[in-house]
């Protein structure tokens, strides 16, 4: 008996004093965690200080009934049903026979809401009981944030995520600036194997990521959305892009990237203008032109005979839209008319024994390169060599009017900006600047790869066919005398590799005849341009059409038409230190508003939608408005004593 109660006394002492600090520590690693409070990402702004992306907080509400004394439950249960109910919608029995339940069954994690915004939840924390805090009141307030876009669908994918669906766009480009830093609070576990906090306040308060102040003119980006999806539907399209660049900076302005869905409508499917590379057909000619021009070897006057519109090379056939040709016209017309034959013809006779000589010219233009661009996914160009597995016979010839060669939309609108910028290649850019607590902490200026890739005399020259081709040429259907454009049509026809079907057996291999690329690029006004853009529609239905000019360059008049006219003349060559300054002023202003007035009302009006809102529901205001805009006019005056909860009424121009 007494070596057993040695035994005993020893198992004791060890436990109490050798290794109580070890069992201690388990034990309240097993009920004690930190709870990791993920930090707001930061806003994406356009350029004009509109918000396309914002962490939005959504609450669930818990109780912890346990934690309620029973007088003060009794006292005090009726009330808070009532709020309850006049919240959320169900009775006030049934609120009540819910939380006398859930006494009964010493619930310690009752769920009453989700999802409420900060507003309601700053509602349902002053209701009865529920004042009293977590350890007398049992309120229990767990936060998550969601991301949304104010401006919708529009530019999504230029906009992006980053999330389980990768890091796509601008979110994804710059997640490292834009994810913060987490904070932690301590929870204590309960019952069933849930978690509640043991405090109000968090052990750490996160520290929200940088804000991003994109390009993007929110007026052009929704312009330029709705007249390429107004065409994507007629022509019943699989799949397009339409890309507005500011010419002397390379601020990208508006993108837009429509894909066709199962039921026939579309959405932003992928980031088409940065991914998909394909060949571009004509829009290629205006390389092929300022090669041999910048050679020497030819003339616009120079005279070509594209016969009757049709030649064989190496048993290959070339032949024009027009099928009885153009008979001798110049290289001029050549470019303006869209002659195949005409450009072939003469790439043929001054390169097929210096193919080389050609493609020099090629990557003088850059168009052997990416643009560089921050947005992860971009496709790579295919330039064929002599040197290369894929080069032929007619390899050359093929090049000349966009076939066998593989760019991106953004990387052709690239080349056509810097012939508007009188031959200055500049990389285009998403991004301005990042901003945290209204300060900018890094900015993103205008990056220039060339300074000149032709010279003066060969960028005056293909501008001025390029405006012809607008007033006498293959996009005639788009000219306007009330402003001037320039660019060049494009049609190619899909090539369908090579693959076997579900049977086993090989198709493909060839050029379709019923699936066409439409594509039209340039820039406008010529005289002094201030914008470049492209359009490219995948698979127009060919019984409306698939040509360039029916099919694409219609959207580009629509774009240039309506930012041309929407823009007021003395406001359409800011520059970029001034855009930069009036956003800047913008938003030092709402985070001065935000951090001055706690108990009082701001002045709002002049503030955007989504400033003037953010302001007021961190203040703990219910904000309702009508119309759309910047706020006209506030129903609670700047000065007055507000009261958390009280409903602010907003007048929008």
């Amino acid at each position: 008996m007494s070596l057993f109660l040695l035994v005993v006394g020893g198992r004791v002492f060890e436990l109490q004093y050798v290794k109580g600090e070890k069992y201690k520590k388990l034990a309240l690693e097993t009920t004690i965690k930190n709870d990791t409070i993920a930090a707001n990402r930061g806003n994406v702004y356009a350029g004009d200080g509109n918000l396309l992306a914002t962490s939005v907080s959504n609450y669930t509400i818990r109780m912890d009934v346990m934690s309620v004394k029973d007088r003060v439950f009794e006292k005090n249960i009726a009330a808070l049903t009532e709020e309850l109910s006049d919240m959320l919608g169900r009775t006030p029995k049934y609120y009540e026979k819910k939380l006398r339940e859930a006494k009964q069954k010493r619930n310690r994690y009752l769920l009453i809401a989700k999802n409420l915004g900060y507003n309601d939840y700053m509602r349902m924390k002053s209701f009865p009981i529920f004042n009293l805090g977590v350890y007398r009141g049992g309120f229990i307030a767990e936060r998550k944030t969601v991301r949304e876009h104010p401006i919708g669908k529009i530019a999504e994918r230029t906009v992006g995520y980053s999330d389980h669906r990768g890091g796509a766009g601008i979110e994804g480009a710059f997640s490292d600036y834009m994810e913060g830093k987490n904070g932690w609070r301590l929870k204590q576990k309960i019952a069933k194997g849930q978690w509640k906090p043991l405090s109000d306040t968090n052990e750490k308060e996160p520290e929200d990521g940088k804000d991003v102040i994109t390009t993007i003119d929110v007026n052009m980006q929704d312009i330029t959305h709705y007249a390429l999806l107004k065409q994507l539907e007629y022509f019943e399209a699989d799949h397009g892009c339409a890309v507005v660049m500011e010419t002397a900076t390379g601020e990208i302005k508006a993108i837009s990237n429509l894909g066709r869905t199962s039921n026939g409508r579309y959405y932003e499917k992928r980031n088409y203008a940065v991914w998909e590379s394909h060949e571009p057909g004509s829009t290629f000619k205006l390389a092929s032109l300022m090669a041999a021009l910048e050679d020497k070897v030819v003339d616009t006057s120079e005279v070509v005979d594209t016969e009757k519109g049709k030649i064989f090379i190496n048993n290959k056939k070339v032949e024009d839209s027009q099928w009885d040709g153009y008979g001798k016209i110049s290289l001029a017309r050549v470019f303006e008319v869209s002659s195949n034959v005409g450009i072939v013809k003469t790439i043929q006779k001054h390169y097929d024994r210096n193919p080389e000589k050609f493609l020099k010219r090629i990557r003088q233009f850059g168009l052997d390169q990416q643009t560089g661009v921050k947005i992860v996914g971009e496709g790579e160009p295919f330039i064929p060599t002599p040197k290369g597995k894929s080069w032929s016979p007619i390899a050359l010839e093929w090049m000349s009017w966009g076939y066998g060669v593989s760019l991106t939309p953004l990387q052709i609108l690239m080349f056509y900006n810097a012939v508007a910028n009188n031959g200055e290649l500049v990389k285009p850019r998403f991004v301005k600047a990042l901003k945290t607590g209204g300060k900018t902490v890094k900015e993103f200026d205008k990056v220039v790869v060339k300074k000149r890739i032709a010279k003066q005399i060969t960028i005056d020259k293909v501008t001025k066919v390029m405006e012809n081709v607008v007033k006498k040429g293959t996009a005639k259907d788009i000219y306007s005398p009330n402003f001037s454009m320039a660019g060049k049509t494009g049609t190619a026809k899909k090539f369908i590799p090579r693959r076997k079907n579900s049977k086993g057996e090989w198709e493909g291999g060839y050029y379709s005849n019923q699936k066409y690329v439409a594509s039209f690029a340039g820039f406008f006004p010529v005289e002094e341009p201030e914008y470049s853009c492209i359009v490219v529609i995948h698979e127009p239905d060919p019984m409306k059409g698939y040509y360039g000019a029916k099919v694409a360059a219609p959207v580009f008049k629509e774009i240039a038409h309506k930012i041309y006219t929407s823009t007021p003349s003395s406001v359409q060559k800011v520059t970029d230190s001034v855009v930069t300054a009036s956003i800047s002023k913008d938003y030092n202003s709402y985070y001065t508003v935000l951090n001055k007035y706690k108990t009082i009302m701001p002045r709002v009006v002049g503030m955007s939608a989504m400033d003037a809102i953010s302001i007021l529901e961190n203040m703990g205001l219910k904000v309702k408005i009508s119309g759309v805009g910047k706020v006209m006019e506030q129903s609670i005056n700047k000065g007055e004593k507000i009261t958390k909860g009280a409903t602010v009424y907003l007048k929008l121009s």
